[in-house]
């Protein structure tokens, strides 16, 4: 047997609600392509817990010790984003290929350090935008690449989310050196990113964040304008403020406006496409949604990464394609802390802004994001 035909020897980086909740069970759904062979958790009890109820035979507490004892083939990192950099970077050292939850990095400059671990033909690091993969999105994709809709003009992207006190005892959320930002980081990116999946490329941003409810570092809130490069522009709004909660993408073609609402995931029952007033072949308008159902999930991206594993292919949401979103969330907070308009150009490394979120400069954007100074004439 091949070793590509061989259950594929997977790990388990970081044993809390993320990996128990999505990541186990879409490895189950994957059958006998794959067998998860160990957890590593730096609680050991944690450790123990998870790899009991799911029959995982390694536990550890050390990641450099599993990775040399296992030699995995597959890392998943579900650990809180200030581990995902050491961790994805080990995993690949190691000759693993990696799955890694978002947000990818705490910072530009650490998603290319990764990036630079990466080897032709494999292994690569891969990030979870699981939305991206439901069928009506990439039927939409689709359609965006034909022009079947006509030219995009207008969306919208908002992630309205609740996020209470308690949410932010964790002691890592809310602070800028371990969770990298807030909801705009953190919570906002998957919907940003399927935006960017469909529209592509964006040239300016204009942002807003300010803290106002919750007692964070971080933002709890922003807004931003995006003009992309196809000349379409785009409202986002990113809040863990909002009591009635929703996920919510609007698109407006030339002949059609296509919408998705839901909360942590979709399928196409959560679509509406509405013809335009002067489309009125029935026979088009019915061709536009998919025709299976298959919805957005952490199973869908999995079986997408399978195959490019299989293939020698450098998988979907990794490299340059999973650093877009990153690019954009970097230019909103640098945006929201200077108050003034960022084009994708400015971040090279020469911006502070790529090697923080904050721009390396705390007490500012603190300030900034608190309301306690004026804004700039």
């Amino acid at each position: 047997m091949s070793e590509l035909s061989s259950p594929i020897r997977v790990a388990i980086v970081g044993a809390g609600g993320i990996a128990r909740i999505s990541h186990l069970p879409a490895l189950a759904a994957a059958g006998d392509r794959v067998r998860v062979v160990a957890v590593c958790d730096v609680d050991p009890a944690r450790a123990n817990e998870l790899a009991e109820a799911h029959n995982i035979p390694g536990r550890y507490t050390d990641l450099a010790d599993m990775l040399a004892r296992e030699r995995p083939d597959l890392v998943v990192v579900a650990t809180p984003p200030v581990a995902h950099r050491e961790a994805v970077i080990a995993g690949l050292d190691a000759g693993a290929w990696v799955w890694c939850e978002k947000p990818p990095t705490l910072s530009l400059a650490e998603y290319d350090e990764i990036t630079a671990h990466e080897k032709d033909g494999g292994p690569y690091a891969s990030y979870v935008f699981q939305h991206r993969f439901g069928g009506a999105a990439q039927r939409l994709r689709q359609h965006i690449r034909t022009g079947e809709l006509g030219a995009p003009l207008v969306a919208v992207c908002n992630t309205l989310w609740y996020r209470g006190h308690d949410y932010f005892e964790v002691p890592w959320r809310g602070v800028w050196e371990t969770e990298g930002g807030g909801p705009t980081m953190g919570h906002g990116i998957h919907q940003m990113d399927l935006l960017l999946n469909l529209l592509g490329d964006w040239h300016e941003v204009h942002a807003v964040a300010a803290t106002l409810g919750r007692r964070v570092e971080t933002e709890d809130v922003s807004f931003a304008i995006v003009r992309f490069a196809s000349g379409a522009i785009c409202s986002i709004v990113n809040s863990v403020l909002s009591p009635r909660e929703t996920s919510y993408l609007r698109f407006d073609f030339t002949d059609a406006t296509v919408e998705v609402e839901h909360l942590y995931g979709y399928d196409d029952s959560y679509w509406r496409w509405t013809p335009a007033p002067h489309v009125t072949d029935e026979d088009r308008i019915a061709g536009w949604a998919p025709a299976e159902n298959r919805p957005s999930s952490h199973r869908a991206q999995l079986a997408a990464l399978l195959a490019a594993r299989a293939a020698g292919e450098r998988p979907p949401a990794g490299g340059a394609d999973g650093r877009r979103v990153m690019e954009l969330i970097t230019a909103m907070y640098q945006s929201a802390i200077t108050q003034r308009p960022v084009t994708r150009a400015e971040l090279n490394g020469a911006n502070p802004f790529y090697h923080s979120l904050n721009g390396g400069d705390l007490p500012t954007a603190i300030s900034r994001l608190q309301q306690k100074e004026s804004p700039r004439a």
